[in-house]
């Protein structure tokens, strides 16, 4: 059965940092590429950052030099390190993975990040 949690969410300052995490189980993670999406309220969902199986990254140009997406195959997890929070960066922050050259696809149920003083 697949699991997917993601935590880490919550309410900060501006200049302030979270790190959410992606926790799965059931699934073969060390072969799935990951990514992070935000969506803010009446806005459509999108990508963040993402980090292949082989740990290739890649972030939207408004994130870079402030998050970090990351992996550890060994815990079966990924993780996004935000700093220096905008309010801009508010939204749900989603966890989606995709296993190349198959139709196996996951999200997470998303957690919140609000940022504002």
């Amino acid at each position: 059965q697949v699991q997917i949690v993601e935590s880490g969410g919550g309410l900060v300052q501006p200049g302030g940092s979270l790190r959410l995490s992606c926790a799965t189980s059931g699934v073969t993670f060390k072969a799935y590429d990951m990514a992070w999406y935000t969506q803010a309220p009446g806005k459509q969902r999108d990508l963040v950052a993402s980090i292949s199986s082989g740990g290739i990254t890649n972030y939207t140009e408004s994130v870079k030099g402030r998050f970090t997406i990351s992996r550890d195959n060994t815990q079966n997890t990924m993780y996004l390190q935000m700093n220096s929070l905008t309010p801009e960066d508010t939204g749900v922050y989603f966890c989606y993975g995709s296993r190349l050259g198959t139709q196996q696809r996951f999200w997470g149920q998303g957690t919140q990040v609000t940022v504002s003083s």
